[in-house]
């Protein structure tokens, strides 16, 4: 077994982001300062163990006396200083601070001062905020940012005993066609803004790479006068962290000593996985490096009730997925009078309680040898306009069939494939990553060189990094395939074949629990090819799609028999000390559409015939689990977050349906022994039966959260 490679920030000093574990954010609104009580928070802030607190301070409105011109301050402040008696409240209590400051917006006399200031749309005029028609939206990449805010930074930084500045909407708000980026662009790329989304059109491809080069530039500029003014101070950008996030989170890293995941909730049809998918999506990058994970206590959503209230279960499943896959508790609420309290103790008794356990929280090392790669340029280049459906879905449909599967797995990025993040992995899956660089394909096959094995999916690798079609697979050796005809959608009514082997009159292991169909449903997207190994298996073949009305003509029209070959509709290959499954369609997409229980069992079969080695960890028992696996530097952690709820795929939780005794089988470190096993949820003492380096520990069953803890000896 490959052990985990150590993290992108190991060796590093330890930094006050390091220490902190739990996190507070109180973002004020403008009359704040005359309606709030400033005592009732700084007593909520210790009861809850916060370590540190999120406070605003300037940019569209100035919490304190400001001298920067422009500034405009609270009308509400009557002379006080409301940010700065709430520092000194936190540092009087031993918490650090980081001052929050939003760029996007600014008052009507900045637009009377600096017209060019302001985000101008395509049709040349300036923009009014969308929700505050008195506000106008500046612009993330001209003088405002520049030139204007790093004076307000300054003059936080110089006043106030803060550890840093935490910029919220920072990036901008959609396309700008102001002086400055017509002109910025122009002499960057030679070319006139683009009025197309088109990723494909020569000025958007310029123009998605000129504004990720002026994002990151403000990034640097900011931090290097943040750290001028304290040196172990720091910008923490606010980004998205997946495939659909704006910045390149491996250049992200580069630049970026720690960040907070800024998915405070779920709305419409999102799962309480999402936000451990964030997790896993910043720690593909982020490695180490301690990355907070912001929830809202309100609703989220379009509709935007910033002052509501989540249900206290809702609340509790978010934080149990966020925390079991490594991120650091921050809550946020919005406005500082509180109109309705109920999420107050449930935050209270979740973080007590890891505070009480923090020590099982932090220096961890995940174990799982599975990982799903995401890839930034495949949105960007490849999906579009239509990155949601051509990406993000795909990554959604393996994410829920290994969850389903209870296989413990990881997140990396297609811009960190070198051996010291792949080796940590015995398998990587592929989720139809389309746009691959001919270095990032020899990436991948240098890891299957090495004993790795690869899922991928439907367009893998077609493409180049620039999204421009291949005429062959960039990893056509791997698959043993070469696409016969353009790409097909919209495919109704086709269907698979599961066949023996002739040979032996078995079912190939993908075919597992299957046993009684012979033919189950297709996707609806797929590439037609031609193999180009024969002598791999040919457990699914392709029965193509047929009328489905009138409904006496919906039979197949091409005639099915054993002695048929049909075409493959997967591809199984042992390549060197590695193994390959590549499905030639979108079975990972289809399946996050449809949740036929067909396809997530084939991805979780293709998984499990590819790694060849036994997961870390493995719980049995019923309901849906996500199941985590950590090593700290004296212990094994196993978290167990229980999903079982008829609100999984949408809404908030209502309530938390318990689920019964879940067994626990850990595979053991190489000479590690068991001192004692802990169930930290249930604050009791767990029995533990060792043998042959596998630890078993019976869990009696779960609520919404439970953690096996190893003590080892």
């Amino acid at each position: 077994m490959r052990q985990p490679s150590p993290g992108a920030g190991e060796g590093r000093r330890r930094m006050w982001f390091d220490r902190v574990m739990r996190w507070g954010q109180l973002t004020l609104v403008e009359d704040d300062p005359v309606k709030y009580d400033v005592d009732f928070w700084l007593d909520y802030f210790e009861r809850t163990k916060c370590d540190a607190v999120c406070l605003s301070a300037g940019g569209y409105v100035a919490y304190y006396p400001t001298d920067v011109p422009l500034h405009h301050r609270s009308r509400w402040m009557n002379g006080g200083d409301p940010f700065g008696e709430l520092v000194a409240g936190c540092r009087a209590r031993g918490m650090a601070v980081l001052a929050r400051t939003d760029p996007h917006a600014v008052h009507q006399p900045v637009l009377d001062a600096h017209p060019d200031w302001i985000a101008v749309d395509a049709n040349g005029d300036k923009r009014r905020h969308w929700s505050t028609p008195d506000a106008w939206v500046t612009c993330a990449l001209g003088p405002y940012n520049f030139t204007y805010m790093p004076d307000v930074n300054a003059e936080i930084m110089a006043r106030y005993d803060v550890v840093g500045i935490f910029s919220n909407r920072w990036t901008g708000s959609g396309m700008c066609y102001c002086e400055h980026c017509q002109r910025n662009f122009r002499d960057s790329a030679g070319m006139d803004l683009p009025r197309t989304d088109d990723p494909q059109d020569p000025a958007r491809k310029a123009y998605i790479v000129w504004r990720q080069q002026r994002l990151f530039a403000l990034c640097r500029q900011w931090d290097t006068a943040i750290r001028a003014a304290n040196p172990d101070a720091r910008f923490i950008p606010n980004s998205g962290g997946g495939a659909l996030s704006d910045l390149d989170m491996s250049e992200f890293a580069r630049v970026a000593d720690t960040a907070f995941a800024d998915k405070q909730g779920r709305s419409g049809i999102v799962t309480p996985w999402a936000a451990g998918k964030n997790a896993k999506e910043y720690r593909a990058t982020m490695r180490d490096k301690p990355i907070g994970g912001i929830f809202s206590v309100g609703l989220e959503g379009t509709h935007r009730w910033k002052d509501s209230t989540q249900s206290g279960d809702e609340i509790r499943i978010w934080v149990a997925e966020s925390v079991a896959n490594g991120m650091r508790p921050w809550f946020t609420k919005f406005a500082g009078v509180v109109h309705d309290g109920r999420w107050l103790k449930v935050v209270e008794d979740l973080y007590r309680w890891h505070h009480r356990w923090e020590r099982y929280f932090c220096d961890q090392v995940p174990l799982a040898r599975v990982a799903v790669a995401y890839s930034q340029q495949t949105a960007k280049f490849y999906g579009g306009g239509a990155a949601r459906l051509k990406v993000e879905d795909h990554i959604s449909g393996v994410y829920q069939a290994l969850l389903e599967g209870r296989i413990p797995f990881e997140m990396v990025h297609d811009g960190m494939l070198t051996p010291d993040v792949l080796d940590s992995f015995s398998t990587i899956v592929l989720p139809n990553i389309a746009a691959l660089s001919d270095a990032q394909c020899d990436q991948i096959r240098e890891f299957v060189a090495r004993g790795g094995s690869v899922v991928a999916t439907h367009e893998t690798s077609l493409y180049d990094e620039w999204g421009v079609r291949r005429t062959r697979f960039g990893l056509e050796d791997l698959f043993g395939v070469a696409p016969a005809r353009d790409t097909e959608t919209g495919i109704r009514n086709a269907y698979i074949r599961l066949r023996e082997d002739p040979r032996t009159g078995r079912r190939h292991a993908l075919l597992e629990g299957l046993d009684d169909a012979s033919r189950i449903i297709y996707g609806v997207g797929r590439v037609p090819v031609e193999v180009l190994d024969e002598s791999s298996p040919r457990p699914l073949t392709f029965v193509p799609s047929h009328p489905d009305l009138p409904m006496e003509e919906v039979y197949p029209r091409e005639i099915e028999s054993e002695s048929d070959a049909g075409e493959r509709s997967v591809l199984l290959r042992e390549v060197g000390a590695g193994r390959v499954v590549y499905f030639p369609w979108d079975i990972d997409r289809t399946f996050w559409e449809v949740l036929d229980p067909d396809h997530g069992r084939l991805l979780r079969n293709a998984v499990a015939w590819a790694t060849r080695e036994e997961h870390p960890v493995t719980v049995t028992g019923q309901g849906i689990v996500d199941v985590t696996v950590w090593r700290q530097p004296t212990s094994l952690t196993v978290h167990l977050v229980n999903l079982t709820n008829p609100m999984l795929m949408r809404g908030a939780f209502r309530e938390l349906v318990p689920l019964g005794e879940q067994r626990v089988r850990v595979v053991l470190p190489a000479g590690a022994r068991v001192g004692r096993a802990h169930l930290l949820r249930a604050d009791t003492s767990a029995q533990v039966q060792v043998s042959d380096g596998v630890a078993e520990v019976a869990v009696a069953g779960i609520t919404d959260h439970e953690v096996v803890a190893l003590d080892l000896a």
